[in-house]
């Protein structure tokens, strides 16, 4: 029998990977969300640390809009940096702009258009820099940045040919001649209106 089997219901953690009695930043309340102690949550802020392991502390609503963040939290509470080994400084600074931008932007209710226009603006970047935005969105788990990422590569794509998309994205063409043929006889069906 596990320790929260033998505890009674009041103090077991609902939490599948806690079985006694957990500390404060663990805690569940009833209804599966974190108890969080007074003195983290008048913190209100979160530590992030990059691949480099430099450490970026922001505000909590702004570093939530990471599903992934919000969960390490969750686990770990509010005291030690969340590391985010698989996203560079550079990358966590562009992130962490579009996160901010779009939580004022809820708070103050800003015009779609307005949000639309800052969003364009976001993605004017090189390539390199947009393909690790999309890579951060994704580990990070911020459907809004991932689809914004991804919606711009799409649109790059649209409308191209297949040597068109090798030249703007400088791609090796690494198929011979007859896999060429090959692809295009099997995929003659898409070519035709």
């Amino acid at each position: 029998m596990t320790d929260r089997a033998r505890l009674p219901p009041s103090l077991a953690s609902p939490h599948p990977r806690l079985t006694s009695v957990c500390p404060a930043p663990l805690c569940l309340q009833a209804n599966n969300t974190p108890l969080v102690t007074m003195a983290e949550d008048e913190a209100a802020s979160v530590k992030l640390k990059s691949k480099q392991e430099e450490i970026f502390e922001v505000e909590k609503e702004v570093a939530f809009r990471s599903v992934t963040v919000k969960n390490m939290v969750e686990d770990t509470g509010f005291e030690t940096p969340v590391p985010l080994p698989m996203v560079d400084s550079k990358i966590l600074i562009k992130v962490i702009e579009y996160c901010k931008y779009h939580h004022k932007a809820e708070q103050e209710s800003l015009p779609e258009d307005e949000k639309t226009n800052w969003d364009k603006d976001f993605v004017k970047v090189d390539d390199e820099t947009l393909f690790n935005l999309i890579l951060a969105a994704n580990y990070l788990d911020i459907k809004s940045l991932l689809d914004l990422t991804c919606k711009t590569v799409a649109d790059e794509i649209k409308g191209k040919t297949p040597e068109e998309i090798r030249v703007r994205f400088n791609i090796k063409n690494d198929f011979t001649p007859e896999e060429e043929e090959e692809v295009k006889r099997e995929n003659a069906w898409c070519e035709e209106r």
